[in-house]
This record gives C-alpha cells, structure tokens and sequence, in this order.
C-alpha cells in the first residue's frame, strides 16, 4: 500500500466511524462517487438545490439519532440515581443532586462567589474515567460560580478538609450538549471533591 493509499485509506476509516456511531445509513458506491466528482472536478449530477435539500434530510436524520441518544443516557442516569439514593449515606438535595460524605471537617465553608483549591477525580456512571486532578497529582482552584450547577451546590456544603462523593444529574452537569468526547449529552457524572481551602 503506498502512502497516498494509506492516506486515503486512513480517511476513509475516520469519516466513516463518524457515520457508524451515529448508525446512519450510507450507500458506500454513491458516496464514493460524489467524493470523487469533487476532487476530480466533475460536474455533480445533482443541483445545487438538491445537494442543500438532501443535507437539510441528513441532518434532520442526525438530530433525531443525537436526540434518541441524550433521552436514553439521561433515562440511564435516572435509574443510576433512583437506585443510589436508596443506598446508605447518600442524602438527595432538593435540586436532585445527591451526596456522600466520605470525610467531615470542621472548617470554613465556600460561597457561590469564593474560590476553592482541590482534588476531583470523575467518572461516568460506568466507572470511566473522563477527568481527574488525583491522577494528574496536581491540585486546581476555581470560582465556584464558573463550574457546572452541581459543583456549585455540593462544595458550599463541604468545610474545607472535608471529603464528599457527587452523583450530579445531567441538569446541574452538562445538560444536552455534553462536554467534549467523554462526556455525552444527557450524562449523569460521579465527583470525589476534596476541599482543601476557601480563598
């Protein structure tokens, strides 16, 4: 395989596990046809009308998948949340955002407003990991008022030296849209927070 083979191959590979993810059905042969009038210079067999009309479909397409995906992950976290507040030491807010005590302090308390220093480690509610200052080793401050809802809400009850476990619903996390790659819309994410100091 030369490299322009593998390079074309490699392409191919990319665009086309976009597609599967999202499970839309492509004609490979007419696909492959339209690419190749483009990059050849080929009068497309199709206006410029229909080209925006049949975009306009496939997009139409891709929005009913991506909204079938955020209901049945917000529907995973839902039942995530029912069964965990049944468990010892969880308390639910009214807000919907849930909590465990892994360590009390006695110590000062953060505001909406106040900037904390601490130690997080995140994972789905299937134990992946998507983001954590623990295996980085390194400790991060913040405004709380510029972080998602629930880490608003749940650090105003730590007192600094404290430990806490989140479960944080996909309203007070990041909703619909999601956050990058790791963090699907709809998803219910799991906090440990150490708060190490209000500043």
């Amino acid at each position: 395989m030369s490299v322009t083979d593998k390079k074309s191959y490699a392409l191919g590979i990319v665009i086309g596990a976009d597609w599967a993810k999202m499970g839309i059905k492509i004609d490979i042969e007419s696909f492959t046809k339209g690419f190749a009038d483009t990059l050849n210079g080929t009068t497309p067999e199709l206006t410029m009308s229909e080209i925006q009309n049949q975009m306009q479909l496939l997009q139409q397409e891709i929005q009913v998948i991506e909204k079938k995906d955020i209901e049945e992950e917000k529907q995973r976290g839902r039942q995530f949340l029912e069964e965990n507040k049944k468990k010892p030491g969880v308390i639910e807010t009214p807000s919907g955002l849930q909590y465990k005590v892994l360590r009390e302090s006695i110590g000062k308390k953060p505001t909406a407003t106040d900037t904390v220093e601490v130690h997080y480690h995140g994972t789905l509610i299937d134990g992946t990991v998507f983001d954590s200052s623990v295996n980085r080793g390194e400790n991060i401050e913040f405004p709380l008022n510029q972080v998602i809802k629930g880490w608003t809400e749940g650090l105003q009850l730590m007192s600094e030296g404290s430990k806490f476990e989140f479960y944080i619903p996909s309203h007070l996390a990041y909703g619909d849209n999601g956050a990058g790659s790791a963090i699907k819309g709809g998803a219910t994410l799991i906090f440990q927070v150490e708060l190490f100091k209000v500043k």
